[in-house]
């Protein structure tokens, strides 16, 4: 039988590490090939790993909770016979014998020996990327932040990963010293207990992607200085256009007509006036995107929420939109987003109109920075100017509201974005063809 090595996938350009969620078989199993062995996670998505080949689980090198680099092998597979025929060693399924793959692991040891680490005196950098998962490993080691932003990070461009927190931790000679402050007159205030009602109150415990999201959220309060600015929209012409058009646009192209794609289309083309809202901070470089990635923050079944990404927004006509758009909503309702569907946006819109707020003060989706609420649609009253003057009608009204990073948007680029969205939507056809 030939030795199989399970590797931990690639799941995007930007993922260099997964956690283990879950072993769906043990060691001694007879799995089938593309039958699913065990389910894994990255910051973005949840995501099944398959058996390469048909054989027996015989080691299995990371347990559930285990961090592991992307490409890293996982278990180990004896290939099974399949019906008393041994299957070809050929290219695709990589298959080599045990004095083979003892041979190969000495010929990389060789030419790619182990990283050395040394035990210095960092100094902090109070822009390195910190991952929600280092973050929640510094906390509980009680490491400060400082000291975190210190560690050499062996990751792509540098970045800071769990195994490096981990070496530091071990190796912790040199913690760096706390600046000088003045002190600060202690309060004798103390923040009152949680109350809680044995027998009537329950305790909930954070699933996983939760306390991601609240570290998340927590990280880009604490880097980026959040300014929100608000305008009013008419957007009759459009929910006029939609109510018209609806029936006949699905039964002419099968898909659902939802606001969100027209949304996204004043969005794209209002990046397209102002380029540098699409941008992101690589500590003191502005990294201005030439894609136009939207993505639309989503509420799954569970009521956490995600952002599928529609990629090169500016290309796709209206229909392509409401394609993608319909495509991405489907598949997290049904938890089947890929991860490739989760990544690389340069935007992000909120629709909070859609739970019923009027406006909303969203947080910005790191590393943008800058994102779009859309409020609820209501009708009201509104004063408008027609050829014999004012008068009072009846409008469709929304509230926008843009947060953004006050590090590199100011004022009048974030009210210049802000407003020329609401213009590309008050200036929607009403005549457009379908």
């Amino acid at each position: 039988m030939a030795i199989i090595e399970l590797k931990m996938p690639k799941m995007g350009e930007s993922i260099s590490e997964a956690t283990i969620l879950n072993w769906l078989k043990n060691v001694g199993d007879t799995v089938e090939e593309d039958e699913t062995i065990l389910e894994v996670a990255t910051d973005k998505v949840d995501s099944e790993v398959p058996s390469p080949c048909a054989g027996v689980i015989t080691e299995i090198l990371f347990q559930s909770n285990e961090v592991v680099e992307i490409g890293k092998v996982i278990a180990i597979i004896n290939e099974d016979t399949i019906q008393g025929t041994k299957k070809t060693i050929t290219k695709e399924n990589v298959s080599v014998t045990k004095e083979t793959l003892s041979i190969k692991n000495k010929e990389i040891s060789a030419s790619n020996p182990k990283r050395e680490y040394t035990t210095q005196k960092l100094v902090s950098n109070p822009d390195a990327f910190l991952s929600p998962l280092v973050l929640s490993i510094a906390q509980k080691e009680n490491l400060t932040l400082e000291e975190v932003q210190s560690i050499q990070g062996t990751g792509t461009e540098g970045r800071i990963r769990k195994s490096d927190v981990m070496h530091y931790i071990k190796n912790r000679k040199y913690p760096l010293p706390s600046r000088p402050q003045l002190e600060a007159p202690k309060s004798s205030y103390n923040a009152p207990p949680v109350a809680f009602v044995e027998g009537k109150d329950r305790i909930v415990e954070m699933d996983r992607m939760r306390k991601m999201i609240a570290d998340h959220m927590v990280y880009s309060k604490h880097t980026s200085p959040h300014v929100t600015s608000y305008i009013e929209v008419d957007v009759t012409n459009i929910v006029n256009w939609r109510n018209k058009v609806k029936i006949a646009f699905q039964e002419k192209h099968g898909e659902k007509l939802t606001f969100t794609p027209i949304f996204v289309e004043a969005v794209a083309k209002a990046i397209q006036e102002y380029p540098m809202i699409n941008v992101s901070v690589d500590d003191k470089n502005i990294v201005v995107h030439s894609d136009i990635n939207i993505g639309m923050a989503t509420a799954l079944p569970n009521g956490n929420l995600i952002v599928p990404v529609v990629k090169n927004a500016d290309e796709k006509n209206l229909l392509g939109l409401a394609k993608r758009v319909n495509h991405l909503a489907n598949n997290a309702r049904n938890n089947d987003l890929k991860p490739d569907e989760v990544k690389g946006s340069t935007f992000t819109i909120s629709n909070v109109g859609t739970f019923g707020s009027l406006m909303g003060t969203p947080i910005i989706n790191q590393p943008e920075v800058a994102i779009l609420a859309l409020g609820i649609i209501k009708k009201r009253p509104e004063v408008i100017t027609t050829e014999k003057g004012d008068e009072i009608a009846i409008r469709s009204m929304m509230y926008l509201s843009l947060s953004f990073d006050h590090r590199v948007v100011d004022g009048f680029l974030g009210g210049s974005f802000l407003r020329k969205v609401g213009d590309e939507l008050e200036a929607f056809d009403s005549n457009r063809e379908i």
